[in-house]
């Protein structure tokens, strides 16, 4: 899964970097994707202040109308096309391991850029921040784009994309479990979601097209990353979203190898192994999905309004089948097709209710 970014979310799975104003209140600017599967929504709060500060809209600064578009056709086409850069990274590469790498690298350069750009002390947060930033980056990086790493090694990048697209129905579903209320509309947005993804996934799974475990750790790692999305909105994170995205890089990356070693990936580890065409995925992952794409979200949330950035969430998985059918000869099924408008329109229903709540609840960040 971005991150979403998340740049999902990604949503990052891949990410970098989320999925998705559309899965939680934005607070202020500081919407973090890794992927475009994936948002990764990130406190305001102030950290000479109390925790949980009330969210004060800024905003939106000018920018012509041509850069908005530019800046919108990169996180449609860069999160569209992580799923694609992720199947290609794990024909050869171990998942998890992968995981660790690419956000270890993404750390380390952004990290690099912070104290070059604003100098070492903006890396200093509260004990407290830095533990939700933690807390988030396991869930949605080490938890999310893992998931997807593992699931893509049987499933399809179009179809691992078209799963990944039901986190804002899993994140309603968390919100409502946690004692949110979701209005009707929302709930029968869940509903068709939850159909689409049965239309979309049964045959396959029933016909032995693909394995039944590869769609778990999809399904899987939407539940992990609609989680990662929630707290994200509940617990203080760091106040600056580029900070905050660099803590959860390197949450993202330890908990990628430790979950590696554990899963016995680095026992004989063998990186003459890993193809030239592998490698080049994982440098577009890092680069493009985790750092090109997160720098474009965050300038889009500052110059058009939510309404228009989340828009993403419809493209992102139409990219992804297109790329996986074009260059790696994917199949579009009529069942794929069926599943994906359901949950294409779904996501739109849930997307137009959040989008007709007033500033109070959801503010337009900028």
């Amino acid at each position: 899964m971005g991150p979403r970014p998340s740049f999902g979310y990604g949503p990052e799975p891949g990410s970098s970097v989320a999925p998705p104003a559309l899965m939680t209140p934005f607070r202020s600017f500081g919407v973090v994707s890794v992927d475009g599967l994936r948002l990764l929504p990130v406190s305001d709060a102030d950290p000479a202040a109390s925790p949980r500060p009330r969210a004060v809209p800024n905003q939106l600064r000018q920018a012509p109308a041509w850069q908005v578009w530019v800046g919108l056709l990169i996180v449609y086409v860069v999160w569209g096309s992580t799923y694609l850069g992720i199947r290609v990274v794990v024909e050869t590469m171990p998942p998890l391991i992968s995981v660790g790498i690419r956000f270890l690298l993404a750390a380390v350069i952004m990290g690099i850029a912070l104290v070059v750009l604003r100098g070492p002390s903006v890396l200093r947060v509260r004990r407290s921040a830095l533990g939700g930033a933690i807390v988030v980056g396991i869930l949605l990086l080490g938890g999310g784009n893992g998931g997807v790493m593992l699931g893509e090694r049987d499933v399809a990048s179009g179809t691992a994309a078209l799963i990944v697209g039901v986190v804002p129905v899993m994140v309603l579903i968390v919100r409502r479990l946690t004692g949110e209320a979701i209005d009707r509309i929302q709930a029968l947005g869940v509903l068709g979601g939850l159909v689409g993804l049965v239309v979309l996934v049964a045959p396959l799974g029933l016909n032995g097209e693909v394995s039944m475990l590869g769609i778990g750790f999809l399904v899987a790692s939407t539940v992990a990353w609609s989680l990662g999305s929630v707290a994200s909105s509940r617990i203080e994170m760091p106040s600056d979203p580029f900070v905050s995205t660099f803590y959860q890089f390197l949450a993202g990356a330890t908990s990628g190898f430790l979950l590696g070693v554990l899963t016995g990936e680095a026992n004989g580890l063998d990186p003459a192994t890993w193809s030239d065409r592998s490698l080049l995925a994982l440098a577009y992952l890092v680069t493009f999905g985790s750092l090109l794409g997160f720098t474009a979200f965050t300038w889009l949330l500052q110059h058009a309004p939510v309404s228009r950035v989340t828009t993403y969430a419809y493209v992102n998985p139409v990219v992804a089948v297109a790329l996986g059918w074009a260059v790696l000869g994917e199949q579009v099924t009529p069942p794929m097709i069926a599943g994906a408008v359901l949950i294409l329109v779904s996501v739109a229903v849930i997307v137009s209710v959040r989008r007709a709540m007033p500033p109070a609840s959801e503010p337009e960040p900028g």
